[in-house]
């Protein structure tokens, strides 16, 4: 299985993070994404891709974190992007629920960042809270670029943590996005997404866990690690009606399809960068 949505640099992993990534391995998660949310985040995520065969990064400024995104921030990433561990841009997209930072400049900071990801051909990992309609705005206008290098039929990006609605995953797919699932699959509480996860096409999923965030059930109020990327998967079988070994599966290919050719055993640099 393959966590596309981790935060291993995150502070809470300090302690123990290369148990945390023994554990994952030992769980069958034999890959990780991690995702970073500035461009020191973004450093520290290619620090552990670059220790960690399993590990992979994505660099990018998180809609929550662009107040200050501007050319040189978009340089920064360039340089980090072009590193053979970095298999995406992101994390990216929009969040009007904090209003942390002005739409205007959170759309600025999207759009320069979706361009670098066409300039260098690579996938890119979106963040939407209460801003689904501009998202999808601002994929449909980007995603005839990105296909002209990667085919028509390619997948682009991955929503991560989808909660929009069938309509909504319905405009994503047409514009080249896979959907990323993960710990509230689980909740009792989260009826309006398990009663809406047996309508998503299957082979349009990714597995997350979004770790240490959202931990799913029973685990909740725990730090979560993408050892549980296996208990979501049962549960979003369970959902879809599908094997869990089946929908691992799939959502390894389909991760693939995405990100490219991932291997855990990917050469590291044990001294760092």
């Amino acid at each position: 299985m393959i966590d596309t949505h981790c935060h291993l640099d995150h502070h809470r992993f300090d302690a123990d993070r290369d148990e945390v990534i023994a554990r994952a391995l030992a769980a069958g998660v034999m890959i990780i994404v991690n995702p970073g949310t500035d461009l020191v985040s973004s450093r520290r995520a290619l620090d552990l891709a670059n220790r960690h065969g399993c590990v992979y990064a994505a660099v990018g400024v998180h809609p929550n974190d662009c107040a200050e995104f501007d050319e040189d921030a978009c340089r920064g990433l360039r340089e980090l992007a072009r590193h053979p561990k970095v298999v995406a841009i992101g994390e990216i997209g929009l969040d009007y629920y904090w209003d942390r930072v002005p739409p205007d400049q959170q759309k600025r900071a999207l759009r320069a960042q979706l361009a670098l990801a066409g300039e260098l051909n690579l996938p890119v990992i979106l963040h939407s809270r209460n801003s689904n309609a501009d998202l999808l705005c601002e994929i449909a206008q980007w995603d005839g670029t990105i296909r002209k290098k990667r085919g028509a039929d390619a997948i682009v990006g991955v929503w991560h943590a989808f909660s929009g609605d069938l309509a909504e995953a319905s405009d994503a797919y047409a514009c080249g996005l896979v959907l990323g699932l993960g710990g509230p699959v689980t909740f009792q509480n989260a009826r309006t997404l398990r009663a809406l996860v047996p309508s998503l096409r299957p082979d349009l999923l990714v597995l997350e866990t979004d770790a240490p965030y959202l931990t799913p059930h029973p685990s909740r109020g725990q730090r979560n690690e993408p050892t549980y990327v296996p208990q979501i998967a049962r549960a979003l079988a369970e959902l879809l009606g599908l094997t869990a070994d089946g929908l691992a599966a799939q959502t390894d290919i389909t991760a693939r399809r995405c990100f490219g050719e991932l291997s855990a055993d990917a050469g590291t640099d044990t001294q760092g960068r």
